[in-house]
């Protein structure tokens, strides 16, 4: 089991965010969001959105830096990954 967080790359509010995911459980992400201070209201089904000044923080309390696609890759294999036509309600 594995956290996962990828680089930033994704511009809103003046800022560049990047995604926060498991690899295996959605409750072992929960957990790991709120023990390093990120919001509820920052989860979008299957990931938390995390802005670049915070990632540091969390691959230093154990999440693991890997590339966007990579992250994709993971989040899939675990079954937990909501896709776009999920998110459409189709």
């Amino acid at each position: 089991m594995a956290i996962l967080v990828d680089s930033a790359m994704w511009p809103a509010h003046g800022k560049l965010w990047a995604h926060l995911v498991s690899d295996s459980d959605l409750a072992e992400l929960h957990a790991f969001a709120a023990g390093h201070g990120i919001p509820p209201r920052a989860f979008d089904r299957d990931h938390y959105d995390v802005p670049e000044d915070v990632i540091d923080r969390l691959v230093a309390g154990g999440a693991e830096r890997v590339g966007a696609h990579e992250l994709v890759r993971r989040l899939i294999a675990s079954g937990l990954r909501v896709t776009a036509r999920e998110r459409r309600g189709q």
